[in-house]
This record gives C-alpha cells, sequence and structure tokens, in this order.
C-alpha cells in the first residue's frame, strides 16, 4: 500500500511532549498539508518520518515498510524524499552539482569503471547531466545550472533544495515550509510544481504558514495544536472548524480556495 499511514506516533524532549499520539493518513498521489502554529510540533513529525529522530511510540508506514526500522538511506531508497526549513545547501558548489549530489542513490557507479574512465561510467556520467539539468529547469533554475548556490537569491535557494529531493525520484516528498520567503510569484511557480508532481503520481506532504497557498493546493489538512491532532479534513473543513479558525487561520485569511 502507497498511503503514509501515521498511527499513534508520539516522541518527548525531556519533559516536554511534542508529539501526543498523533494519528491521519496522506493518501497516494494527494497533497496533504501539515499546519499549525510553531512549536506545534509539524518539523518534529517530519523529522521522525524522514527518519532523523525516532518516536518514542506509534508506528508509520509507507509501501509496507515500517518506516520506524529503517535508516535515512533505506527510506530514501524506498522513494522517501524532503527538504528542511533551513536551507540545506552545499554553497560553494553550483546548482548542477547540488542537484547531481542528490542523485548518488538512483546511481549505479561503481569505482572501478570511474577510475578507468570506461565508456560505461561516462556514458552515466552524460545520463545523471543531463537528468540534473531537466530537474533544474522542472523548477526554473536551468540558466543558473553553473550559478554557486551561494549566489542564488532566498527563493531561488528554496527552489534549488526542492530540485534535489527531486533527483532522488520520490514518490513521497515531505517539504518544510517550501515557499517561506517567497513573493507571490515565485509561490505561484512552486504551486505549479507541485500540483504537476501530484498529477505525475507523486505523494506530497508539506509545512507551510502560508495559508492561502496551502488550502489552494492541498486536497487534505491535518492541523497540529501542542502536538495533537485539531483535526483533518478538506480545506473546506477545517475552514469551517471554528478551533481552527480562532487559533491559527485568523480574520484576515480569506476563506475561499
Amino acid at each position: 500500500m502507497n498511503r503514509l499511514s501515521i498511527e499513534g506516533v508520539s516522541r518527548n524532549f525531556g519533559g516536554v511532549r511534542a508529539l501526543d499520539d498523533v494519528s491521519f493518513v496522506v493518501e497516494p498521489g494527494t497533497i496533504h498539508g501539515l499546519i499549525g502554529p510553531n512549536g506545534a510540533g509539524k518539523t518534529t513529525l517530519i523529522n521522525i518520518l524522514s527518519g532523523l529522530l525516532p518516536p518514542n511510540t506509534g508506528r508509520m508506514s509507507y509501501k509496507n515498510c515500517d518506516l520506524h526500522r529503517l535508516a535515512v538511506y533505506q527510506m530514501a531508497a524506498i522513494g522517501i524524499a524532503r527538504t528542511f526549513q533551513n536551507i540545506r545547501l552545499f554553497p560553494h558548489m553550483t546548482c548542477l552539482e547540488n542537484v547531481e549530489a542528490g542523485q548518488h542513490l538512483t546511481s549505479r557507479r561503481s569505482l572501478l569503471p570511474r577510475l578507468l574512465q570506461l565508456p560505461s561510467a561516462r556514458r552515466e556520467d552524460r545520463q545523471l547531466h543531463e537528468r540534473a539539468m531537466q530537474t533544474l529547469d522542472r523548477v526554473g533554475l536551468a540558466d543558473k545550472a553553473y550559478y554557486q548556490s551561494r549566489n542564488l537569491s532566498y527563493g531561488e535557494r528554496r527552489r534549488l533544495e526542492i530540485a534535489r529531493a527531486l533527483a532522488l525520484n520520490p514518490s513521497l516528498l515531505l517539504l518544510d515550509e517550501p515557499v517561506a520567503g517567497m513573493r507571490q510569484g515565485e509561490a505561484s511557480v512552486v504551486a505549479d510544481l507541485l500540483r504537476t508532481l501530484c498529477r505525475e503520481g507523486t505523494t506530497i506532504l508539506l509545512i507551510e504558514h502560508n495559508m492561502s497557498f496551502v488550502m489552494s493546493l492541498c486536497s487534505r489538512i491535518t492541523v497540529l495544536d501542542f502536538g495533537r491532532v485539531l483535526t483533518t479534513g478538506s480545506p473546506a473543513e477545517v475552514r469551517a472548524c471554528h478551533e481552527v479558525i480562532e487559533a491559527y487561520l485568523g480574520a484576515g485569511v480569506p476563506h475561499h480556495a
């Protein structure tokens, strides 16, 4: 089953309970939003789902695999990729090199053919280069392929991190604030990209504070409140939830998709 299932996940940090019996399902080929205020436990949950933290209790499954039993590289191997709230790129590498670095698990390259510069190694290098360029083109950065990532704008670096995650050809993409700090035009480019990925079959779980972005993009939304699930539903159901409107959305958010 290619759904992401989260059942009774809890996580403590000392005496602080960051996640408390969190359960919800992300259906295959959908965009699922995860919202809540700072400190609600959203990034903690993504860190657990991507193998950076173990849960204290609970179970997570994807593709018939118990995720809490897998190492980070094993999660990537079954098709899970993520971005980070704080951008993590190689600043002195070019955009192309950053994306190529993300292809390491999809490469069949071994040391000896590369040392000998065999035709098979050169052929695969060309293929990886072409794929990396195509991925940069998908996020609108093909013209910046040979720029060092440190020389990009903030929004461009956000898009580059998405490109590096896409280099793994993921079936499940975990995005932590993918449009934070972006202008409206840049956020629209990312929204169009995510819709395309969803149509192609990629499942997406995203954290985002831009409520207009979330409401217009996601088919389902889970709201966390102090580490617990307040509600899960469609954008319309979340908008209609009085507790969510009071605590998270506020009066200034448009009440339309």
